[in-house]
């Protein structure tokens, strides 16, 4: 199974991924060059930095302060310029009414105008021949230095430029412009670019017929969903989709569109009264920033298909399984093209990101999202979903779905106390209910008219919107949820509200105004309005107060699953497997294992995510397994002798240093446990492999160490690998004290060799004459191994079998006492760090708590550790050793008695007691079992116990959520018909006088609307805008003494 690694790894994002996040536009590394190869792999994040903290080979950013004002546009807004490699991004102060991405390849000129003195300012011009003046109110040189990244950024921009010319027709938006429908349009459409172009290709249509799009294969190759085959849900002429898609046209004309979109406030009120059905799948891959992905990898969804055509795995099983419950009822997946397009995307996806695969509710948004996007808008939306809108809503433990409804419930507390109260009393779970709507973008769970108007605000606003949307849910049903006493109760109430939700607010009401506000207009102003206090800050508060909660409580019950699932867990008792599963777990999650070696550069399935340590087999199931490297990791936690023990004392305290140690016999131990030759160890091969070791007796220990050295398995050891066998024990005894421990393993390589000439197979030794020393001297370990390297015969024959290895080792009672006690004792099963890993290590807030994390850090550590050393040694009490394996003490004094003591109990067996000896062990019982720590006083007992109360609570409340997240997918895959999603009318071109009728009464909402939600905000005034106008009439500097203007452009393309 797959263990939550991933949750030891999260780290709170970085200033520069925050704006990004803001702006929604993707990280330097998820774009890649056109020059490069096309790839499926996912970006990962191992890239090298330099000493600025930028990663190699990306451009650095920039944040400025600036003013922005637009030609034809009245308004100046004052905010904050950032320069975001390849992006430019802009906020207003209030951080509402102006915002603008423009990515750099579409800026065809930038020059420095010829302004007042001190004011700094720079004109763009863009792809769509907008004209956008940036007056930099920062001092001048970081001014200047703003302008140099600038350029350097663009002109990095180059190849993507020629990228935008093909990739624009794929826009409905380019058409939509293509051919205006009125002479005031015209004068703004004469300069730009790639209309002009589309226009004289003949694309274009005549006005009102370019409002409702080309429509229609072969008229037109923008990017298409199903709803122009199928029909969008809702009447067209009831939603006024001709009305919304002229104010949509004027509004880009000004503002720009598609990738040179400015936010305006005019912005918010269209995306508020709903998008128009043909825009609405650009306009979301635009205000998520899937727009760049599908831009920066056109080949990437292509090459899924292709290269995965044919396989099968988990993840698919369960997509076909899913197809024909999502959205049964819209006609599209009534039929095979719509539930074809679904497969495709959903199957490219699993094997995008092996890891997540496949998720129910997965289905029913990705089904939404087709209505309006094709297939490779669709994908890489849903790519934006899962990593960044909604990050962990998908994954195997859910945890960001569980996580925020902890959010969601904490904000129900505070906000509206008295049905959280009243929940709690009766026991009823807000996220029976909630669940499902965050899991399916409510989606599921009202007429998809109004879901997808929410899901704009989604993509526009942030995933604060969910909660804003949920909170104003609850409060207009307010009186009747005090009234509910069980679940059944609050879900029932819930249906009833959502299916009337486009029915009369007030239908009593006087006024025929008030009579026309719908029961989601008014769930619109009560979440937007009383509810605006929740912003992207709060929720990111209180996700990160109630991860560290979360997290522990996924890892534990993740730990109580693996260890269940174990087929043998040999003579290990279930805590042994539980600290095993701690020790496998941490080594997993540890910083020292690296990142994993991959063997093969060509992308594979277990390649494509960023948790290299997790695989999936052909099955498509996934597993976590460790490599060589952290298996070094994990056996240095448990057997003493596979790790580096250093002691320091000095005149103030005294530390223990560990370091993970390297050497050949635990490469063998990995291979050896290593039994289906994957080249990684699941938790089910540690077990078993300690198993072994651990359980052995004497003779077992004996096999083991002896398999652990035949490598080809022919039951010989070869010259070498017995060489190689006492380098293994040179390395277990490296730090033991005195030399009896070298001279015990030097008189093991003088009698297997001995015995090893004796008893070899014919034809791997020489004849005894050849064995005779020179002088006649009793032969020591260094000459027989000169010997045996003198020798004619290869080194690589049969040489010593396992009789024989057993005879050498008992002739030596030091070697005896090592494999009948001491090996399986050096493998010792302790308990790991506290149970609530993340609560223990959750970083303090606040300003104390920032200026703990900033003083309380490893390098710090590191240091205040050698200023104590330096000072112990210059007063001469600094002392270091290194803490032996297999001894049972660390103090140095007392490793000098015990060298004594050893040395005096030295005894060599001589060669006439080999034979009586070995018959006497033969027939003994030699097995034992391991020796594990355990401790059994009164406390620890009593601690036990309240530890395992703990756990069993916490596991009761992870199994609760978990059963509720199942319940509410199941719930998810149900959603009722709504009988207002039926598809009306299309928005056809008669009834033409009462268009302007029907934009008014469009406008007349949103100004409503506004009135009850905000103010705009109305930008500059008084000198600063009178500097700012000006700005937009100035000339560029040097144009009038030179008469040319490339002499000012920081940049012309």
């Amino acid at each position: 199974m797959s263990l939550p690694m991933h949750l030891r790894s999260y780290r709170e994002k970085s200033k520069d991924e925050h704006t990004r996040d803001f702006f929604n536009v993707p990280l330097q590394e998820q774009l890649p060059n056109p020059s490069d190869p096309p790839s499926v792999v996912k970006i990962r994040n191992h890239h090298a930095h330099n000493g600025n903290g930028i990663k190699e080979g990306e451009m650095q950013g920039m944040e400025i302060s600036a003013v922005l004002s637009v030609e034809g546009k009245e308004e100046v807004y004052a905010g904050k310029l950032s320069l975001l490699p390849p992006f430019l991004c802009f906020i207003s102060l209030d951080r509402k009414s102006c915002r603008s991405t423009i990515p750099l390849y579409t800026i065809r000129r930038v020059e420095r105008l010829n302004s007042r003195a001190g004011v700094f300012a720079l004109s763009l011009a863009t792809w769509h021949g907008m004209r956008i003046v940036l007056q930099l109110t920062s001092l001048l040189p970081a001014a200047e230095q703003f302008a140099i990244l600038l350029r350097d950024a663009l002109k990095s921009q180059l190849p993507q430029m020629k990228q935008l010319k093909p990739f624009l027709p794929s826009l409905y938006s380019e058409y939509l412009l293509a051919s205006p429908s009125n002479s005031h349009a015209q004068t703004h459409t004469d300069n730009l670019l790639i209309s002009t172009e589309l226009a004289a290709a003949g694309t274009a249509h005549d006005g009102e017929g370019d409002l409702r799009g080309p429509g229609g294969d072969g008229k037109g190759e923008y990017q298409r969903g199903l709803g122009e085959t199928f029909g969008f849900p809702g009447d067209a002429r009831k939603m006024r989709e001709r009305s919304k898609m002229r104010l949509w046209r004027e509004y880009f004309l000004i503002h720009g569109r598609n990738f040179t979109l400015l936010r305006y406030p005019p912005f918010q009120r269209l995306l508020q009264v709903g998008l128009p059905s043909r825009l609405r799948g650009e306009l979301w891959e635009v205000m998520s920033g899937s727009i760049y992905l599908r831009f920066s990898n056109p080949q990437t969804y292509d090459l899924l298909l292709s290269q995965n055509a044919g396989k099968h795995s988990q993840s698919t099983d369960e997509i076909e399984k899913d197809l024909n419950r999502s959205l049964p009822e819209y006609k599209a997946y009534q039929s095979e093209e719509g539930l074809a397009r679904l497969r495709r995307v959903l199957v490219a996806y699993s094997f995008r990101n092996p890891e997540l695969g496949y998720c129910q509710a997965l289905n029913i948004v990705v089904a939404g999202l087709l209505i309006y996007m094709s297939e490779q808008q669709a994908f890489w939306l849903l790519e934006v979903l899962c990593d960044r809108i909604l990050p962990g809503y998908y994954s195997p433990s859910m945890e960001g779905t569980l996580l925020d409804q902890r959010v969601f419930e904490s904000l129900v507390h505070r906000c509206l106390p008295m049905i959280h109260e009243h929940f709690k009393s009766v026991d009823v779970q807000i996220s029976v209910a909630s669940l499902p709507w965050f899991l399916s973008l409510y989606i599921n769970s009202m007429p998809l008219i109004f879901a997808f108007r929410i899901v704009d605000c989604v993509l526009a606003m942030g995933v604060k919107v969910l909660f804003q949307i949920g909170l104003a849910v609850l409060k207009i049903n307010g009186e009747a949820l005090l009234q509910v006493t069980d679940d059944g109760m609050f879900i029932n109430l819930m249906r009833g509200y959502f299916a009337t939700i486009g029915d009369s607010a007030h239908p009593d009401h006087a006024d025929p105004r008030i009579r026309a506000i719908t029961n989601f207009q008014e769930l619109l102003v009560v979440a937007f309005r009383e509810f605006n206090v929740i912003t992207d800050e709060t929720i990111t508060t209180e996700r990160r107060r109630l991860r560290a909660i979360i997290s522990d409580e996924i890892e534990k019950f993740s730990k109580r699953a693996a260890v269940r699932n174990l087929k043998r867990v040999g003579s290990f008792s279930k805590d042994q497997i539980g600290i095993i599963y701690d020790h496998y777990f941490t080594a997993v999650c540890s910083p020292e294992a690296g990142p994993a070696v991959q063997p093969n550069p060509i992308s594979l399935p277990g390649d494509q995510f960023d948790q290299p340590r997790i695989q999936v087999d052909a099955q498509g199931r996934v597993e976590t397994r460790i490599d060589l490297s952290t298996f070094k990791v994990f056996l240095g936690d448990i057997a003493t002798w596979a790790r580096e023990e250093t002691v320091t004392t000095n005149a103030f305290i005294q530390r223990t240093d560990r370091k993970v140690a390297d050497h050949e016999l635990i490469d063998r131990m990995f291979f050896a446990w290593d039994t289906q030759g994957q080249g990684s160890l699941s938790l089910q091969d540690v077990v078993l492999g300690l198993d072994r070791v651990m359980s052995a007796g004497l003779m077992e220990s004996i096999e083991w160490f002896f398999e652990l050295h035949d490598k080809d398995k022919d039951g010989y050891l070869t010259k070498d690998e017995v060489i190689q066998l006492s380098e293994s024990l040179l390395f277990i005894f490296r730090n033991e004290p005195g030399d009896i421990y070298l001279a015990s393993v030097s008189k093991f390589i003088l009698n297997a060799f001995e015995f090893g000439d004796a008893t070899a197979p014919e034809g791997s030794v020489t004849s005894p004459q050849d064995r005779e020393t020179l002088n006649g001297d009793k032969e020591t370990a260094s000459s027989a191994r000169e010997r045996s390297d003198s020798t004619a015969g290869p080194h690589n024959l049969p040489y010593l079998n396992l009789a024989t290895f057993r005879m050498v080792v008992l002739a030596d009672e030091l070697l005896e006492n090592f494999f009948d006690h001491d090996l399986s004792a050096s493998f010792q099963l302790e308990g790991t760090e506290e149970e609530d890993y993340h609560q223990a290590h959750q970083r303090p807030e606040g300003l104390l708590g920032g200026l703990m994390n900033l003083v309380v850090t490893n390098e710090n550590k590191n240091r205040l550790n050698r200023l104590a050393d330096g000072f112990g040694a210059a007063l001469g009490k600094h002392a270091e050793w290194r803490k032996p394996s297999l001894a049972k003490t660390a103090d140095p004094q007392a490793i000098t008695n015990a060298s004594s003591d050893l040395r005096a109990r030295e005894s060599l067996l001589t060669p006439a007691q080999q034979q009586g000896n070995l018959q006497r062990r033969r027939s003994a019982s030699f097995t034992s079992q391991a020796s594990v720590k355990t401790t059994n006083t009164t406390n620890t007992q009593e601690t036990n116990i309240q530890e395992t109360k703990s756990l069993v609570d916490v596991e009761a409340r992870y199994r609760e959520e978990s059963q509720m997240v199942r319940a509410a997918q199941e719930a998810v895959m149900h959603r009722p018909n709504f009988a207002i999603d039926a598809i009306g009318d299309s928005d056809g071109e008669e009834d033409e006088e009462e268009g302007e009728e029907e934009t008014a009464a469009i406008m007349n909402e949103v100004e409503r609307f506004l009135a009850q939600h905000e103010a705009d905000d109305e930008g500059l005034k008084g000198e600063q805008k009178k500097v700012a106008t000006e700005l937009l009439k100035a000339e560029p500097m040097g144009a009038k003494a030179s008469g040319d203007k490339s002499d000012a452009s920081l940049v012309d393309i």
